[in-house]
């Protein structure tokens, strides 16, 4: 893997040669001062796949998990030994880039290293992982027709990190106020929806 590949290149090499594939750990570390955005992109990726349970519940607490860590500015990722392990199937990689070949298309045609006061200035960095907290809460609510509009989101963050775009970054922090801003007209659903979230996230760590 090389440190200078985009966003859609990472995904096409390893959908292209699941025998390649280094495991999650060895992927952060190649990246580097990339490897929160790749973090993320893996952890919205179940957002994004037709799965028997609610894919929200699963990619929710991983978008808290990346963005508690940038909230305390921690410099690389940390992942417990098992995650570290486990290696990215390449079939849903393959799926993933289907369905998001259009909008990656379009974000690295714009999207180039600027605006790096905004990767190194700790406050936006922490704002960055505040954002993201409550985005993966928001995702990780059973509220119907919610995954894509928030996945879409999160990856226009996830590729701003890759791509070290400040540009990319605002704009995503746009897109998710706004997003936060329409649920908040809708707080009741929202209310109603908090024992189905705790009753998904006992299951999946219970």
């Amino acid at each position: 893997m090389q440190d200078d590949w985009t966003t859609r290149r990472l995904i096409e090499a390893i959908a292209a040669d699941p025998s390649a594939t280094p495991s999650f750990g060895e992927l952060l570390d190649r990246f580097r001062e990339r490897a929160h955005g790749l973090f993320l992109l893996v952890a919205v990726l179940p957002a994004f796949l037709p799965l028997p349970a609610g894919a929200g519940a699963i990619s929710g607490p991983l978008v808290m998990f990346a963005g508690l860590q940038m909230l305390c500015l921690a410099e690389h990722p940390w992942l417990p030994a098992w995650l570290r392990r486990r290696r990215i199937e390449a079939r849903h990689l393959a799926g993933f880039q289907r369905r998001l070949a259009r909008p990656l298309g379009w974000l690295e045609r714009f999207s180039r290293p600027r605006g790096a006061g905004v990767f190194e200035h700790p406050a936006a960095r922490a704002f960055t992982g505040l954002l993201l907290l409550v985005l993966g809460f928001l995702l990780a609510l059973p509220i119907p027709l919610t995954n894509y509009p928030f996945g879409l989101v999160l990856v226009v963050h996830a590729v701003a990190l890759i791509e070290r775009d400040g540009h990319a970054l605002a704009l995503a922090w746009a897109l998710g106020l706004l997003q936060i801003g329409l649920l908040a007209l809708f707080s009741d659903g929202l209310l109603r929806s908090l024992p189905g979230l705790m009753e998904r996230l006992g299951a999946l760590f219970g």
